[in-house]
């Protein structure tokens, strides 16, 4: 069951897809998130693409430095979690097509 997102939720997320580009979407993260909050997100999706790819687990942790319970966490999300890695990794696959 997913939980109800909330009207800050809401409007965080109208906020990005108002975005105009990466230059634009870099500046608001940049502003939004600490550097630290990037690099963990970006450290994620990474591992996400390299586990839709079918890379083995030390793969993936020498290539990114993530830990073996984030590589874990990923690849749970991906298997059972809502679809949003799946639906961005689909998208991103396509569009260098």
């Amino acid at each position: 069951m997913k939980p109800k997102l909330t009207s800050e939720a809401k409007a965080l997320f109208e906020a990005i897809l108002s975005l105009d580009g990466i230059d634009e979407c870099a500046r608001f993260f940049e502003d939004v998130c600490t550097i630290k909050e990037i690099q963990d997100i970006s450290q994620r999706y990474a591992v996400a693409r390299m586990l839709d790819n079918g890379e083995k687990y030390q793969k993936i942790e020498a290539a990114t430095g993530a830990s073996t319970a984030t590589i874990s966490r990923v690849n749970k999300c991906l298997a059972y979690g809502s679809g949003g890695y799946r639906s961005v990794l689909k998208k991103n696959k396509q569009s260098k097509s």
